[in-house]
């Protein structure tokens, strides 16, 4: 549910899935390497000055320190901000990933119109900003680095020996060796602790940069949990359509409606609007009581789908008040059914498993019965039994995957059912047995269709005008079926009408020909 809220009604993250997967991958493997980066550098930096405080005096070291602290000050301040530059990577990352993602959702469709063109433009425009972006983070990262290098093993070196070789030409108040042999010792000693101390610093300072970088990842990391708290809470932000620019749907958008728990559907004026903000419905009032068969019809874009989103969560309630059962009561077939990855059972048992089938006593020779009924009892030898794993989205035709939706649908023999134009790959007759067989399991239906074929399975209508208004009915299927014909049959003869016309002048025209001669 939090992901689709993400992906649809938030437009703050185009790609939440290259979130989880990657970049909290890079965060939490950058965050593991810093402690171990870090801590022994500091700790080596701690005892390496103790010994040579002992060798060169506290007052060079002092010294050396606050070079060091001068100059990685003067590099910090200079330093690009790489940890944004990650950030901004990740981000282009993901959209090149999402693009490939999209094309392989609809390959098919792309393919028969022949777009590779089009999808090749706009993966080349994704690929060469992600390019550009780490172009130019190179091009910064290589002077930075060989400044930083220079600086790190150059500088903070040949200042290190300059303090170290101060007691073999001076002498130093407070060291006990006078004799040349025992200066020249000392120095040597002295260099060693030093390139050890340098070294430490030097990974504390290469440190600083996996630091930044860790800044970038946790900042994408961040961002996707704040915006995961928020739409959890029904926070969301995404942008607008025209139609809300209005400061009354503006007002409306902010409010929420009270949701019930009933054991009837009903809406009381609940408004219908998109993510987007566009109003499709001001005022929404219907119910749907066990018994009650609802069709609803109406133009694309009025709100039909929207409807059933609201009444399965998916989008919030702005405003009314809505009734309604537990989600288990309420099952929901859409034109193209949704097949799961596993064996041929998992596919009517979805969303249930094995382990929820047992517990309801259902064997698979009850499953059988159950496809029986939609006329498929032959996949289960053709495809190789029940436990039989493939693609089956691919795998069955469209009219094999809605009875396997409706088959889904007498299992699971819900309250409610929505079937959003679910039986237009099947032929009549095993339409007719679907929606006999759903009403004799007592499942109320709710279904959006525009076959006439379906009228006679339902008593009660929901009519979009399109512009904004409905109505709300009892539906006599006969006197529905007798009215349409008529109206087709009208409309038949209103086409034949300019040409009886114009046959009608062209004798006119002959008739005072003949008049003339």
């Amino acid at each position: 549910m939090t992901f689709y809220a993400v992906g649809n009604l938030d437009d703050r993250i185009k790609n939440a899935d290259q979130c989880i997967t990657v970049d909290t991958t890079k965060f939490s493997n950058s965050l593991a390497e810093l402690y171990s980066n870090l801590a022994k550098p500091i700790l080596d930096v701690f005892i390496y000055n103790y010994q040579l405080t002992r060798g060169v005096g506290f007052e060079g070291v002092l010294l050396g320190t606050i070079i060091i602290n001068l100059s990685s000050g003067t590099m910090r301040r200079y330093t690009p901000s790489f940890g944004k530059m990650v950030a901004e990577e990740q981000r282009l990352e993901g959209e090149f990933r999402f693009g490939h993602s999209r094309l392989i959702e609809n390959a098919e469709e792309i393919a028969l119109f022949e777009g590779q063109h089009v999808e090749k433009s706009a993966l080349d425009r994704s690929y060469y900003a992600l390019i550009k972006h780490v172009n130019r983070v190179f091009r910064l990262r290589v002077p930075h680095g060989m400044l930083e290098d220079f600086v790190i093993k150059y500088f903070w070196g040949a200042c290190g020996l300059v303090l170290c070789s101060v007691p073999v030409f001076f002498k130093v108040p407070g060291l006990s060796s006078t004799d040349i042999g025992g200066r020249t010792e000392g120095f040597v000693t002295n260099r060693r602790l030093l390139m050890s101390s340098s070294d430490a610093v030097g990974r504390i300072m290469y440190a600083y940069k996996e630091v930044t970088e860790l800044a970038g990842y946790t900042s994408r990391v961040t961002d996707l949990l704040d915006v995961f708290e928020d739409v959890k809470a029904g926070r969301y932000q995404k942008r607008l359509v025209s139609s809300a620019s209005t400061e009354d749907n503006a007002k409306q958008l902010e409010g929420r409606g009270k949701i019930n728990q009933s054991e009837n559907i009903e809406f009381i004026d609940v408004p219908i609007i998109s993510p987007n903000g566009d109003v499709l419905v001001p005022q929404l009032t219907f119910h749907v009581k066990p018994g009650m068969h609802l069709l609803i019809v109406g133009p694309n874009g009025c709100g039909k789908s929207s409807l059933f989103r609201i009444l399965g969560g998916l989008w919030p309630v702005y405003g009314g008040t809505l009734n309604k059962p537990h989600h288990r009561d309420i099952f929901y077939i859409p034109q193209r059914p949704y097949l799961s990855l596993g064996t041929l059972r998992d596919q009517i048992l979805y969303p249930d498993t094995i382990e929820d089938m047992k517990k309801r006593n259902v064997t698979d020779d009850d499953l059988l019965e159950i496809l029986k009924v939609v006329q498929i009892q032959h996949i289960v030898e053709r495809e190789g039994g029940w436990d039989t794993e493939k693609e089956w989205a691919i795998a069955l035709s469209g009219g094999d995957k809605q009875r396997i939706a409706m088959a889904r649908l007498f299992y699971h023999s819900p309250r409610y059912a929505i079937l959003d134009e679910c039986t237009s790959a099947v032929s009549m007759d095993i339409e007719k047995i679907m929606y006999t067989h759903a009403t004799a399991l007592g499942i109320s239906l709710l279904t959006v269709s525009h076959r006439p074929s379906l009228w006679q399975y339902h008593n009660f209508i929901l009519q979009y005008d399109g512009q904004g208004g409905y109505v709300f009915t009892k539906l006599d299927a006969q006197k529905r079926l007798a009215l349409q014909e008529e109206k087709n049959a009208i409309e038949q003869k209103l086409i034949e009408v300019p040409k009886m016309q114009a046959r009608l002048q062209e004798l006119q025209e002959m008739k005072a020909a003949a008049a003339n001669a």
